[in-house]
């Protein structure tokens, strides 16, 4: 078998830039298919993968119940791909074993009792909420889809029997905000099929659902995050029209509005090529997001995205990955971006969920004749943006996208962000340049990265000790590593510039002296940072670019200098660059090799900025740095590390706020960074 998905015999009269057509999901499900299926001999077997060692589950000493847990979500989420293939050809078979018949036969015995692999029922287990919840959703949302794939091929005696525990599952308990979906769904495919089920209960859940809508077709999930489109979007608008859209109509039309509005800024969060942002938790999912451009063409209103526009993304989503031959383990998908990373995948996931990421593959229920299948691709606004860049502003997610047309790079600036968290506390987020995990020696990239030189802190005791007697945890030892911000504030965009403010701590130890004040300027190929600290003690502070993965072994080449005031560093691997210039505010520039931070290699670099303030009562100020990535090995040009031509520094501005400046470009473009009234424009 090949090591990696290839295009055979591409078709580039409709798809000029994938090669990628119909035939070629078709193709891509199966390839993917065949080495899920090396794990089972026959039609008989469960499937199941061998478990990865490390913080998912099933762990060794583990109940029976997520055993059945683990083969209940190898089986529901292959189906992802299995039911599309049915669905297109229901003789399909993978390694002489029919499709239909495989996943009839195990979703048969899995939801009737008696059986080795048989689930457990919920009044069998502790009363709490369970995976086999969500992975009931995934099952539903494609048999509303897709009925034909296997519930036409139970007799109706089978149907009863399985509806018992269909039925108790989906009425039991679910947690948070998105998973209401999940029973959403499962309740109402009962119903849609005669199945009695708690009316009262369904409707209860989809008001809640609305509720969470927050504008620019976002939801609130437990931050603003990828699930907002794959499952507030995509399963609801599947809900839509093959349930909603008869039952509860205004209910309906609320998931309508919201998918509408969604499709107006979904491009803009691919690269040129379809590539994913590595962005939120369940990394491993990677692909799920692109299941709204099928989506885009079931909705009612004619879809505002260019149908070849839309294929062209979603294929090359699929391909920056499937093409890899570091994305396999175990013959499946792996746990992590690329390849398998331990710190990248939550306790939740299995070695089955990676499967989910194939969600797009419901572009096979769309009919030949969609416009989703028989447009030309084309790269839609890149066509025009040339060496631009384009930004788009979704105030109430609080993220920017940025767009740029001079490396083919798209960006994920967040604004809204409740913990410290990689997948969220990265200043930006970058389609070319995935994110590293936090290194406690300093550097991080693309943080601020904060570490206390209060004596007090160094001694251990909590900075107010003094003032009330009361302890807290305030580790010395703790203390000496660096921390990124524990939080992020949106507070708006004016006159271009983008404001944000870090929270390095949060109360008890934290009054308000522990603040950075973000700026952010986009241009073309980077960004100018006009970052205000009002830190009240002394501190040291990093501010890490992109890491560069050491591709095959191979080390970044770095090179430092000096012009002026201007501090410079950059880095280069084949094919990437970055590039930091420092104008006011740091001490020093560096690098630094990290070790088992990177999604793609072992070893990475990474260049950074650094200070160090050790006055009891440092001063404010205001660092000014340019961050550059580049997607060539051409050399830089002082026209690209220079954008700056001139600084204007104020200790009170126009609008009587303090320390601010007025930042010319050499383009002639006129910045005004003032951080006006920034604490009562918070917008969390």
């Amino acid at each position: 078998m090949k090591r990696a998905f290839e295009v055979e015999d591409p078709d580039f009269s409709v798809s000029p830039l994938t090669g990628m057509t119909r035939r070629h999901y078709i193709e891509m499900a199966k390839y993917l298919l065949e080495r899920a299926f090396t794990h089972i001999g026959s039609i008989n077997d469960p499937l199941t993968f061998p478990e990865v060692p490390g913080k998912t589950y099933p762990q060794p000493d583990d109940p029976d119940w997520r055993w059945r847990s683990l083969e209940f979500e190898a089986l529901e989420r292959t189906f992802t791909l299995a039911g599309p293939l049915i669905h297109v050809d229901p003789e399909v078979e993978i390694k002489g074993i029919k499709l239909r018949d495989y996943y009839s036969l195990q979703l048969y015995r899995a939801l009737t009792p008696g059986h080795a692999n048989s689930l457990p029922l919920p009044e069998d287990l502790p009363d709490s909420t369970y995976q086999f919840t969500c992975e009931f959703g995934g099952l539903f949302k494609t048999l509303l889809l897709m009925p034909d794939t296997i519930w036409t091929n139970y007799s109706e005696q089978q149907k009863e029997e399985m509806v018992a525990t269909i039925s108790k599952w989906a009425h039991h308990r679910t947690t948070q905000n998105n998973w209401r979906i999940f029973n959403i769904v499962t309740l109402s495919f009962l119903k849609k099929y005669g199945y009695e089920i708690d009316d009262e209960l369904l409707k209860s859940h989809l008001l809640w659902v609305a509720s969470y809508h927050s504008g620019n077709g976002w939801y609130l999930e437990q931050t603003y995050n990828y699930y907002s489109i794959s499952l507030f979007i995509v399963y609801t608008t599947i809900w839509n029209r093959t349930f909603g859209d008869e039952y509860y109509p205004e209910i309906a039309e609320i998931i309508e509005r919201s998918a509408t509005k969604l499709m107006e800024s979904i491009t803009g969060f691919f690269g040129r090529e379809g590539y994913i942002n590595m962005w939120s938790r369940s990394i491993c999912y990677r692909t799920w997001v692109s299941g709204a451009f099928p989506v885009a063409f079931m909705l009612k209103d004619k879809p505002l995205i260019d149908a070849g526009f839309a294929r062209r993304l979603c294929s090359g989503s699929l391909l920056q990955f499937v093409t890899r031959e570091d994305f396999y383990h175990n013959e499946i998908p792996s746990l992590g971006f690329y390849g398998r990373k331990e710190y990248m995948v939550q306790n939740y996931s299995c070695p089955a969920s990676p499967f989910i990421m194939f969600l797009p593959f419901i572009c096979l229920a769309l009919p030949e004749d969609s416009p989703f299948w028989t447009a030309r691709e084309n790269e839609g606004f890149w066509e025009e943006l040339g060496t631009d860049t384009k930004t788009v502003v979704l105030e109430n997610p609080g993220l920017v996208l940025a767009n740029h047309g001079k490396s083919g790079a798209s960006e994920i600036i967040p604004g809204k962000v409740y913990y410290d968290d990689p997948n969220y506390s990265k200043l930006m987020y970058n389609t070319h340049f995935p994110w590293e995990d936090h290194d406690p020696s300093g550097g991080t990239s693309m943080e601020y990265s904060f570490r206390s030189w209060d004596p007090r802190d160094v001694r251990g005791e909590d900075i107010n000790f003094y003032l009330t007697g009361l302890a807290v945890n305030n580790s010395a030892e703790r203390n000496r590593s660096f921390f990124i911000s524990q939080g992020m504030v949106f507070n708006g965009v004016k006159a271009g510039v983008i404001y944000r403010q870090a929270i390095m701590r949060k109360p008890p130890n934290n009054g308000v002296g522990y603040i950075i004040d973000l700026a952010d300027i986009i241009i073309s190929g980077g960004v100018i940072r006009v970052d205000r600290t009002r830190l009240a003690f002394e501190h040291e502070l990093t501010l890490g670019h992109f890491g560069l993965p050491h591709i095959n072994g191979e080390r970044a080449v770095v090179n430092q200098y000096e012009e002026g005031n201007r501090k410079i560093i950059t880095a280069a691997i084949k094919g990437r660059q970055v590039a930091l210039v420092t104008y006011t505010g740091w001490d020093e520039v560096d690098s630094l090799v990290h070790s088992n931070r990177n999604a793609e290699a072992e070893e990475s670099t990474v260049v950074f900025a650094r200070k160090k303030r050790l006055d009891k009562n440092p001063a404010m100020e205001l660092m000014i740095t340019v961050m550059l990535h580049k997607t060539d090995d051409s050399e830089w040009t002082k026209e690209e590390l220079f954008p700056i031509k001139e600084i204007e520094m104020m200790d009170v501005t126009p609008v009587f706020s303090t320390l601010g400046t007025k930042i010319t470009l050499a383009d002639g473009k006129i910045y005004e960074v003032y951080f006006e009234e920034i604490d009562g424009n918070r917008r969390w």
